[in-house]
């Protein structure tokens, strides 16, 4: 493995230069913490990173796929589901306490985490107080691979229902490109309508896409 044996390992590396230093292959050595007889735990991540494409790959494989390869099993999915878990609960309790609108990065992640990786579209609907404060989120419709039905007078009676000022709303593209179809715009654009009868304000339509996410209004259209 290039660039570690002679090197710093992992966990020291983590401590001396942060997280953010390390590679995919050893964030993944630090959580498998040991590898195979005559296979080093960092040889054994770059190994498993190459056969599932990539660690987004790895992280969101099923359970019968994860299990089959040698190495992992119940013990190290449940925890990769737990800690993929915390993550969404932290970003939440975020969302749920600070103006999401001044941590956008937050509610990226928070989506990211949670529709990233879902093989049908889901459209997501983050429903805001006044000042901007989650205090609702909602996966409100489940389409295809490549589409899902929209109906913006739902989204309204459930934001009247839990007093929301302000929405955001999120939807994935299974395909992994995060780039807004004409269809992405045109339902956006009818939301934020009915919305708009009633005092809502629509402040972002966020598309989630494998490891990227395209903001409507970061792209000045809304």
């Amino acid at each position: 493995m290039a660039g570690w044996y002679g090197g710093v390992p992992p966990r020291e590396k983590l401590m001396m230069c942060g997280p953010a230093s390390l590679t995919d292959a050893e964030l993944l050595a630090i959580f498998l913490r040991t590898g195979l007889p005559g296979l080093h735990v960092i040889q054994m991540a770059e190994d498993l990173i190459d056969e599932f494409g990539s660690l987004y790959n790895l992280m969101s494989a099923d359970y019968v796929t994860f299990c089959a390869k040698k190495g992992l099993g119940d013990s190290k999915y449940t925890q990769l589901q737990a800690v993929s878990e915390i993550v969404t609960r932290s970003f939440y309790k975020h969302l749920s306490e600070k103006n999401a609108m001044l941590s956008p990065e937050v509610t990226q992640r928070y989506l990211q985490n949670i529709l990233s990786h879902r093989e049908r579209e889901i459209f997501l609907v983050m429903f805001l107080d006044n000042q901007y404060h989650v205090i609702h989120s909602e996966e409100m419709f489940m389409g295809t691979i490549d589409s899902v039905e929209i109906h913006p007078r739902e989204i309204v009676r459930k934001a009247l229902t839990v007093n929301a000022a302000a929405l955001i709303l999120a939807h994935n593209h299974p395909s992994g490109k995060a780039e807004p179809s004409r269809c992405d715009r045109l339902i956006t654009t009818q939301v934020i309508r009915a919305c708009r009868l009633l005092g809502i304000c629509v402040l972002d339509h966020l598309v989630i896409g494998h490891g990227e996410c395209v903001s409507f209004a970061e792209r000045g259209w809304i």
